[in-house]
This record gives structure tokens, sequence and C-alpha cells, in this order.
């Protein structure tokens, strides 16, 4: 019979896991395979100074670090679920590959044959369909790495392992999460069903599944419903690594699964910013330095970006610069941001305005921060979010969303003009938010305009009546603009200067404001111990009549060349934790 429940848990959940468990125990008993080939080229990257940092002992994953110097990677006590996780899915081993040395090389064989001998026979952590699929694809991923000068012995042992593994997932896959959990779970049944003789029954129901899990997760737009644009990168890796895995082996893809390629590939390119990295948007980061390029490059398809709105964001980019605006209602649920007509903004490989970030891996207080209007480069009401939080125990869904996201494009000779407007504080106090963002055709002038206002007679009733409750003069509000940490920012009277490392210059003007101010802000970031300190332009304001509105210009200061030779690394180089 099951194990007792845990606190709160339903019995589903701890069927579930009853079932994991069973089904690992039998799956640990499966024999190696009588062949073994590798699969296509790997689509993963690691960074070098993880690498490092994983070998002198500091162990950071999912927000929580261990110093452990001289220690197994299995004798850690998990400080957290989320880093008993991220050490069973293998993530470290794109790390250690990376820097690949033979010290490297030796900790990533000795900590894999760990957990074959504490894991491996099914009555340990890490037996759960999602976590299987993505430890899968790893050591397929790095099998080279790993087996290189192994005995016999230990080779069987790893294959035996690798063989459990697979067929656990053939019989579990199911249960994983629907979305991506499901998705890499189905990619690393398939991937390893390929390197293996003797495993084709398993592969035309993962291949139905995965396909429909296709068409269920991905629309006829090519985007996610969870609109986090790295989410689809990762989606899109395992998928195109999948799809050539396949084609390498002489099987055709489903369909299902070329479509969703075809489809999300212009999205992430849309989703590009001029330094290579994707937008924050939705608990998503930039992604490992290259991530994006390898994806698209490895798929082998030039598609142009897409043109209209790209999963929910437009895209405005001329010269070197390049800006992303958030233009749809967020996603429901836990991971959705208040950051509608948010945006970001780049110049070449440097990025310039930001949004702060997910703060997930810095515990729930950050996590909650990271979410909220004020943490995006947008217009917000003190102390109101466009999208609120629902009221209960939990509170952690973004319910209360603008039910309507207006977007219109124009522009005239090269200019590119955006027009975008929300109804996130009509419930409140009856105000319709409207942004306008026009580049110049050589990109070295981003124009600004943010509006405040109640369009209809009940808007105004309704803020009249808030107006009545202030008496302040007016509901104040500001207009945010999060500065990238490499930025170095002077503010001389009304008039700021950005410097990006590159040197080059923009200049921030405004008008309409009650002055303008830079003040502390945070750039939230996985793969740090702590946030990371930056500042922010902040735009105060008040609304006392019907309307209310801010101008504001951000522009390359004169005699900046259109190109600069910039040969440093790039803004994402800095792996320091603090």
């Amino acid at each position: 019979m099951p194990e007792e429940a845990k606190a709160g848990e339903t019995w589903a959940v701890r069927r579930t896991r009853w079932l994991n468990r069973l089904h690992a125990r039998r799956a640990a008993r499966t024999p190696p395979p009588d062949s073994f080939d590798s699969v296509s080229e790997p689509r993963m990257i690691g960074s070098v100074a993880l690498g490092r940092q994983l070998l002198a002992g500091d162990f950071l994953f999912a927000g929580h670090f261990v110093e452990a110097p001289d220690t197994a990677i299995w004798d850690i006590e998990a400080p957290g679920p989320g880093f008993e996780s991220a050490r069973q899915g293998f993530g470290w081993l794109d790390d250690l590959a990376a820097l690949g040395d033979a010290r490297a090389r030796r900790a990533a064989q000795d900590w894999t044959w760990g957990w074959i001998a504490r894991h491996g026979t099914g009555r340990a952590e890490g037996w759960t369909p999602e976590l299987a699929g993505r430890r899968l694809v790893r050591w397929l991923q790095h099998a080279p790495f790993l087996l290189r000068g192994q005995t016999a012995t230990r080779r069987r042992e790893f294959l035996a392992s690798l063989a459990g593994q697979t067929a656990f997932v053939s019989k579990r896959w199911s249960a994983a999460p629907s979305g991506r959990p499901r998705i890499e779970a189905l990619c690393g049944l398939i991937l390893s069903a390929l390197s293996q003789a003797g495993t084709a029954a398993r592969m035309d129901p993962a291949l139905r599944g995965l396909a429909k899990e296709c068409g269920r997760q991905i629309d006829a737009g090519g985007a996610l419903r969870s609109r986090n644009p790295e989410e689809l990168l990762d989606v899109f890796t395992l998928l195109s690594w999948t799809s050539q895995a396949l084609e390498d082996a002489g099987r055709p893809p489903p369909g299902a699964l070329t479509q969703a390629l075809e489809r999300s590939a212009p999205v992430l390119r849309a989703l590009r910013h001029a330094d290579g990295g994707l937008a924050r948007f939705h608990g998503g980061g930039r992604g490992a330095e290259g991530r994006l390029d390898l994806a698209l490059s490895a798929w082998g398809r030039r598609t142009a970006p897409s043109e209209g709105p790209a999963m929910g964001y437009a895209r405005l980019a001329a010269g070197r610069t390049s800006v992303i605006m958030d233009a749809a209602p967020p996603p429901g649920g836990p991971d959705g941001h208040a950051s509608t007509l948010a945006f970001e903004l780049s110049s070449g490989r440097r990025p310039l305005i930001v949004n702060c970030g997910s703060g997930a891996t810095f515990g729930e207080t950050w996590r909650r921060a990271g979410r909220s209007t004020q943490s995006h480069s947008t217009l917000g009401l003190d102390g109101v979010w466009s999208s609120r939080l629902a009221a209960g125990s939990a509170g952690d869904e973004l319910r209360h969303r603008p039910g309507e996201v207006r977007l219109q494009r124009g522009g005239t000779a090269g200019e590119q003009k955006i027009v975008a407007g929300h109804d996130g504080y009509i419930a409140t106090h009856g105000l319709t938010h409207v942004r306008t963002l026009v580049l110049s055709r050589d990109g070295r002038t981003l124009t600004g305009e943010d509006t405040l206002g109640a369009l209809s007679e009940a808007d105004r009733a309704l803020l009249e009546r808030r107006l009545g409750e202030t008496g302040t003069g007016g509901v104040p509000f500001s207009v945010r603009f999060h500065l990238h940490p490499s930025v170095e920012a002077r503010i001389e009277g009304e008039t700021l200067t950005l410097e990006l490392p590159s040197g080059e210059v923009w200049v921030f003007e405004q008008t309409g404001a009650d002055g303008i101010s830079l003040v502390p802000s945070v750039y939230l970031e996985r793969g740090r111990l702590k946030p990371r300190a930056t500042r922010q332009i902040v735009l105060p304001g008040r609304i006392g009549g019907s309307a209310a509105q801010i101008g504001w210009t951000l522009a390359k200061a004169h005699g900046t060349p259109a190109g600069i030779r910039d040969l440093a690394g790039g803004a994402e180089a800095d792996l320091s934790w603090e």
C-alpha cells in the first residue's frame, strides 16, 4: 500500500508517487541493451565558470547555496526540494562538460556512477518521468564524455541504468504534468530509444504522445500558454533535437512535431534581442549565451521573425537597437507577471532597459516582488498592480488581469510605431493605460508617451470617487525604467546620461512628470546567490483630472558612432555569484 501521505497532499499525488516508485523498482532490473549508438549533435550549453565553481565545492541549485569542498554531490543534504530536483536532473553535467578538462570529467564520471549506485535501484529520489527524461537527455548528450576511459564493467552499469530509466519513462510519461515536463519525458524517451537496440516497441506510443502534446501546448501562432520566452526555447531545443535524431535514424518525425518547430522558430527570432538574449518576461531569463542562436541554426531552416505579435509581444528593431514589449494579458496561474506594456531595450551586444526578472530562485518574497508591475519597465499606479493576485490563502494566481489589450502598429518615413493600451486599472480606478513607442529608422532614438485616462462616463465616475478618497491632489503613479547592472547612470538636472560598457552613450529626457530620479533596483537572474544591485529611472506623476500624460525620449548622444567595436565579453559574462 502507499506510504503515509505528507501534510496537505492529495490522494492523487500520493498515488502518483507510489506508482512511480513501483515502476522504478521494476525498471531498475532492465538488462543493458545489446548495442548503443550516440544520438545526433548535442544541443545543451553549459558554463565554464559554473563548472569551475562545482569543482571548488560551491553548489548553487534553485536558489540554495551549499559550500561543500571535496564532497560528492550525492553526499550533500538537500536544503530544499528545488535543490534536489536540480541535481537529479543533471543540468550540472552541462557545466562540467563545458569545462571539459580531466578533473571535470573525473567529477562527472564519479557523480554519475555515484547516482547509479545510490539511486539506480529505483528506491531513492529522482524517479519521476520528467526528471528521468531530463536526466536521459543529459546522459545521452554527454555519453562520449562520460564513457571515455571507462572499464567494460562501468560501461555495462551505465547502459543498464540508461535502459532502466528508458523503461521507466515508457511506462510513466503520461503521469508527467502536461507542458514542458511531459515534453521533457517524451523527448528523453525517444532519444534514448533511438540509441538502444531492442527498444522499437516503445517508440510509436511515445511519438503519438509527443505529437499530441505539441498540438496541445504550441498554438497555431507558435506560442506557449505560459508566454515564457525561455520555456519556449527549452521546448524548441528538445523538439528540434528529437526531430533531427528521428531523421538521422530514417524515421520521419510526426507532422505535429514539424509544425510546432515551423511555428515557434519565427516567434523565437522575434523574441531575440540585438544582443542575442531573450526578452525576460513571465518567469523567463535571457537563456545561456549562444543557446538561442545554436538552437535556431541547428534546426537548419532559415525563418524571418514574426511580423505580427509574437506570443503576445511586439517588436521594434532598427540599426543596432531592439525593443520588445509585452502587448497581451499575462497568463493565468502562479507564474504570470503583471507586466502588461512593459518593454526591454538592447543596443548592439548590450542590454540597456530591462525588467527585474523572476525572483523564484531567491525565495517566495523575491518571487512575488519580481511579479509586480513595479518590477517592470512600464507605468503603474503606486501600490497597485496592473494584474492582481487572487484573494484567498494561496493568493498566487493572477486572476484579475486586463480584459482587453489593444495593439496598433504604424509609422512613417521609416519610423516604427506601436500604440498599445490595457484596461487593467479600470476595475479599481476607472483608468486605461495607453503607451506609444516610436523607434527612429536608424535605431538611435526611442520616443515614448504614457497616458492614463478615464474614457467613459462610468470610468470617470469611478475615478472621481477615487480622487475624493485620496485627498492628496490626485492618484499617484510612476513610469519606471529598470537599468541593466552594467549601465552607468548619471543625472544632471532633468537629463540622465546612460553609458554602456561598450562606451556607447544614451541620453534620457522627459516631459510632464513631477521630476526625474534614479533609485535602487535589482536584477534577478538564476545562477546567482543573491539579486544584483542596479538602478531604475522613476518618473512620478499624479492624475487629478480625467487624464495625465508623460512623454520621454531615449536617444544616443550626439557623436556616438553608428557602430561600436564591442569586443569585451557579453553582458552576462560575469558569472560570479555575488
